[in-house]
């Protein structure tokens, strides 16, 4: 099933270019507006969840301190290292900013809209491949992250960069295989058409028609992505003074504080997008209800994500770099390959697809016994070769009994 904007049917004149030139300023506004927000939001409700005041000064409930944040930011003297790559310095930054804004091109946040004689979704894009973009656009990101750390010729942001590209790297195969599961069963790439296999009540979303756990597979492979708490190893201030922006200052260093918060909105959005139906929802018989009410129901969805990333950073210790490389490999990948092969043979097999939950069992019956196995080799035997632990054995001095 290929879905094709309804804006385009007719071919482009003039007016289809300014309303298509009216979308991308307005979802551009509207997720900076968001951006700001978000960064209030998660100030005000971990201060609360932590029993702190949080901002309170500039504007009511402290609601412009982001605007006064990002003011003393820009102001503030721009640092350039002297060992830095200064091309490369400048230009990562933006390469963090540019993903989340094309990631939320492609997210449909509303119904159809009639204006005279032509018809448009409430997204700015819908290409047939929209999902594909949402993936890549999500690994090009620690691109940024990881230039930053490299160009900026230190030790502990390039320590910050590297963990970046193996955390992304570890994730990015049990992502990938969750969104498979869920272009399965919508037979289709278009984000708009993910949307409409979902429409017609609750109990068609994603969600529910998956089996629940590929939303938590999801949630797990995208936070890591977005290296947000517990998987905020990229800046772990204890060990990497900052991470991969210790060099950066000034408005540089606000691109990639920007480039977090509204990751953290795009991926909302997308989560919204793939298990929750978008902004599908109940619609009341009310004049004007088919405009607004579904950009409603995706506002509320996307916020109260946003809600539980902000939960994850009140609530939960950061990982140590060992666990999270086991999570997402001995775990996370085997897990969501399994249940991409079920919900592959049910789709195909229909109900005789279930003839594949023993196999799946047994395999995953070999790979837990594989791994315990390898638990129980001690570090000599799995890292020295066997000449090297025949020189770590004790020598007995002949001379005086003891050892040497």
């Amino acid at each position: 099933m290929i879905a094709v904007d309804p804006l385009f049917a007719h071919g482009l004149n003039w007016e289809v270019w300014v309303i298509v030139l009216v979308k991308v300023l307005a979802a551009f506004v509207v997720l900076l507006v968001a951006t700001a927000m978000m960064i209030w939001f998660e100030r005000k409700v971990i201060s609360d969840m932590q029993s702190r005041i949080g901002p309170n000064r500039a504007g009511p409930w402290g609601i412009l301190q982001t605007l006064a944040d990002g003011t003393k930011l820009v102001f503030k003297e721009d640092l350039l290292p002297d060992q830095a790559d200064r091309l490369t310095f400048k230009l990562a930054p933006y390469l963090s900013v540019v993903p989340a804004v094309l990631i939320f091109a492609v997210v449909p946040v509303g119904g159809v809209i009639r204006i005279g004689s032509h018809v448009f979704e409430m997204q700015v894009s819908d290409p047939p491949m929209g999902i594909l973009l949402v993936l890549a656009m999500s690994g090009i990101a620690v691109y940024g992250v990881m230039l930053a750390g490299w160009s900026s010729g230190s030790k502990y942001p390039l320590l910050g960069s590297v963990r970046a590209s193996a955390q992304v790297i570890s994730y990015e195969a049990a992502l990938g295989m969750t969104v498979v599961t869920v272009v399965l069963v919508s037979h289709s790439l278009s984000t708009e058409a993910i949307v409409q296999s979902q429409s017609g009540g609750f109990w068609h979303w994603n969600l529910i028609r998956l089996g629940f756990l590929p939303f938590i597979f999801f949630m797990i492979a995208i936070t890591a992505e977005l290296t947000r708490p517990p998987f905020d190893l990229t800046e772990a201030e204890q060990e990497l003074v900052g991470g991969f922006h210790t060099e950066y200052s000034s408005i540089r260093f606000g691109l990639f504080f920007l480039a977090e918060f509204m990751n953290t909105i795009t991926m909302s959005a997308v989560v919204v997008t793939l298990f929750f139906g978008g902004p599908n929802g109940l619609i009341p018989a009310i004049p004007g209800a088919t405009i607004y009410m579904p950009i409603i129901w995706f506002s509320l969805k996307t916020v109260a994500f946003c809600f539980i990333y902000v939960w994850f950073r009140a609530a939960l210790p950061r990982l140590r770099y060992d666990q999270l490389m086991d999570l997402g490999w001995k775990r996370l990948i085997p897990v969501t390959l399994a249940w991409l092969i079920l919900v592959a043979a049910v789709v195909t097999w229909h109900w005789a697809g279930l003839i594949m939950i023993p196999v799946v069992l047994v395999a995953g019956a070999l790979l837990v016994r594989a791994m315990q196995l390898g638990d129980r080799r001690s570090e000599e035997q799995s890292v020295l070769p066997v000449i090297g632990r025949r020189v770590t054995r004790v020598v007995r001095d002949p001379g005086t009994g003891g050892g040497a």
